[in-house]
């Protein structure tokens, strides 16, 4: 299977999926143990729930799990949250801390995952924020995530439904933090701008405003769009539909602005 899929578009907005994937190859399966083989902590359905709400968007979709490799950590394997419990390149626990592997990749296999899984979905990323900046001046990238809303190993507390993500305000022009703050703040108090989740490697690496790419991160709570957050992990339909309004709206909002932020850092 190939490990990116993508969708080009004439839209400024590039939306990145990098934990949506459950593939798993036999080999890695097998070295996986039961709890590991759940893939619990898959962003579930967010392609499905993102599918045309922005008419040209361009999608760069990761096919491979994250327990394969995290395409949405530091490829040196830095840490994303330094202090804080989280998970690393190549996962070790689950979100809940518990032990994923019967037999842990060395460092060896860790590089060989690398560069068959995480480089070739950085390589394309990369290329199609390129040629979106080269069509408009300028690239917005929108990566989509989501969670369960309570995990304490992760976070104390329950999740607020919207976490945006811009790394304190660094990786977007002001503008965009902002429409996407207002359009969460008109659709629920729950929402936080740079709380737990400040935007992962993905848009921290290639948020670089002075160059024309703004990043921003969007981690929703899958309270929001699942019927349960466990297993068997079903899209509601009805949470969902409510949902895509507000997530259309965040869209098109930013496509839209996207011609004032040309010329800009």
């Amino acid at each position: 299977m190939t490990p990116v899929e993508i969708m080009q578009g004439d839209s400024p907005v590039v939306l990145g999926l990098p934990h949506t994937g459950t593939f798993v190859p036999d080999d890695i399966h097998a070295a996986l143990n039961a709890r590991g083989r759940e893939l619990a902590d898959t962003d579930w359905h967010i392609h499905t729930l993102y599918d045309g709400l922005l008419a040209g968007a361009t999608t760069v979709r990761a096919t491979f799990h994250r327990y394969v490799i995290d395409a949405n950590r530091d490829p040196s394997g830095t840490s994303l949250y330094p202090g804080q419990n989280t998970t690393g390149l190549v996962p070790l626990t689950d979100f809940d801390g518990h032990d994923i592997w019967q037999t842990e990749p060395d460092s060896a296999e860790i590089e060989r995952r690398r560069l068959a899984f995480h480089a070739p979905y950085h390589a394309a990323l990369q290329a199609e924020l390129e040629r979106v900046r080269a069509r408009h001046g300028v690239a917005i990238l929108y990566d989509c995530h989501s969670i369960r809303s309570d995990i304490p190993f992760l976070f104390d507390g329950t999740l607020p439904d919207f976490n945006i993500g811009t790394d304190m305000g660094r990786t977007c022009a002001p503008q965009i933090e902002a429409a996407t703050v207002a359009v969460c703040a008109a659709a629920t108090q729950s929402h936080v701008l740079n709380g737990r989740f400040k935007g992962g490697w993905t848009t921290r690496h290639y948020g670089q405003p002075e160059t024309g790419i703004h990043a921003i991160q969007m981690e929703l709570a899958q309270s929001t769009y699942l019927t349960d957050e466990a297993a068997p992990w079903t899209y509601d339909a009805t949470k969902s539909r409510a949902l895509r309004i507000h997530l259309q709206d965040i869209l098109t909002t930013l496509a839209e602005m996207a011609p004032q932020l040309k010329g800009t850092s």
